[in-house]
């Protein structure tokens, strides 16, 4: 016999409890299903505006990273003590005191890159990414699940940011991943790679409009992708049933 609960005078049945995804779905949504970049479009800002080269974008993303794990966790650890009606200006404090501290330490120990993201490192306390998983999920969810979730949007972004770099590096100044030394140490200047004269480079790719025109190919291609696997399902699918 089904439970019942009484509201406002009748009986009414239990709402039909969700089940929780699982951890690699929790990942595999971070990463490729709701890639906050590709799929939600949120960080616009410094997605347009530091992708110019390889290194910049890939050391965006790190700090980025750092900031949305650990903030995450914070949160999820001190969500149940959290006053509701004040849980937005506690998450901002909390992001920004994280901010603060991993904008020093690149300050300190990499201070070319620090020069290249300028503002956009400061900027990303109010990077809407962060402030969304704090508010969405790890506000209500354990630490292990709200980190998980992190590690995946973090990395999801930074692939986003890594390949637009990339490509409007390429394109704009022909040659790729220039600058990893300051990112990377001595060691990655090996890394740097000059691919053709820059005389034959495509200017308007390190441009502003470069980058609008650039994130459109990759999401017009994410979209190619998932429709097509969709429509090989679809397929077997029909297959399946005819042998039947």
């Amino acid at each position: 016999m089904k439970d019942h609960i009484e509201v406002e005078g009748k009986l009414q049945p239990d709402a039909p409890v969700q089940k929780q995804i699982s951890l690699w779905e929790i990942f595999i949504k971070g990463i490729w299903k709701d890639n906050p970049g590709l799929c939600q479009l949120l960080g616009m800002c410094p997605l347009l505006a530091v992708t110019t080269s390889a290194a910049n974008a890939l050391g965006l993303g790190i700090a980025t990273i750092l900031v949305m794990v650990l903030s995450s966790m914070v949160i999820s650890i001190i969500r149940k003590v959290v006053v509701q009606e004040i849980r937005i200006p506690i998450y901002v404090v909390v992001i920004a005191s994280l901010v603060t501290a991993v904008r020093f330490e690149i300050e300190a120990h990499f201070p070319e890159l620090y020069q290249q993201l300028g503002i956009y490192l400061a900027l990303i306390v109010t990077n809407c990414i962060i402030m969304g998983r704090a508010e969405a999920f790890a506000g209500k969810n354990n630490l292990l699940r709200s980190t998980v979730d992190a590690i995946a949007c973090g990395i999801g972004f930074t692939l986003v940011l890594f390949a637009l770099g990339a490509i409007r590096e390429i394109l704009g100044s022909g040659t790729l991943f220039v600058g990893a030394a300051d990112l990377l140490g001595p060691w990655a200047k090996d890394l740097e790679v000059h691919l053709y004269n820059p005389d034959f480079s495509v200017l308007i790719a390190i441009l502003p409009p470069g980058g609008f025109f650039v994130l459109a190919f990759l999401i017009a291609g994410k979209n190619y992708l998932d429709t097509r696997s969709e429509r090989i399902a679809k397929k077997k699918a029909r297959i399946r049933s005819v042998n039947i």
